[in-house]
């Protein structure tokens, strides 16, 4: 194995998880006029990234709601002293936001919804699909970030170590030597 990849453990079992969510605390930071401390801060998911992101954005101090489709999802967001709000209870939540991520594969946040956060409220995308109407947070005047490609952004041999684990993790199953 390479000296690059030494440093990477084999195996780890967030993927590309960690690079997104420290990724996107970067973009947060390189786009906000204040600091995550005190920000008002809405994570749509809690799957693996909206997981460690939370997390570490509640480590900053910053003010964290968790939108989740699942109960099961909110209550440990509240388990974890997360304020945690139903995803289809968004209306009328917005306008307090000073950053949003959005970490669900689908549309979410569409001009309506969009329409109720304030003008300075930055949106950042990592999703693969957009669950945030770009356009229309642009047209609305917010600053909305698509954030693709974070993990071989932010840390490219921790990303090239998950890619290669997933390989492993596929050769095992065919049975084939790894």
């Amino acid at each position: 194995m390479p000296a690059l990849f030494e440093a990477v453990p084999r195996r780890c079992p967030f993927g590309k998880a960690v690079p997104t969510a420290e990724g996107a605390l970067q973009v947060a930071m390189e786009h906000l006029p204040v600091t995550l401390r005190g920000a008002q801060c809405l994570v749509l998911g809690y799957g693996r990234i909206g997981k460690l992101l939370s997390h570490r954005l509640q480590g900053l101090e910053a003010r964290v709601t968790v939108a989740a489709r699942k109960y099961g999802d909110l209550a440990w967001a509240e388990a974890y002293g997360l304020r945690a709000l139903p995803i289809n209870r968004l209306s009328g939540t917005l306008g307090r936001m000073q950053v949003i991520f959005n970490t669900v594969p689908s549309l979410i946040l569409d001009r309506g919804l969009l329409s109720e956060a304030a003008p300075s409220c930055l949106c950042v995308e990592l999703a693969s699909r957009p669950g945030i109407d770009l356009e229309a947070a642009e047209e609305l005047g917010l600053t909305a970030i698509w954030a693709r490609g974070l993990p071989g952004k932010t840390a490219p041999v921790t990303a090239a170590a998950a890619i290669r684990d997933t390989l492993y993790h596929i050769l095992e199953e065919r049975g084939e030597p790894v």
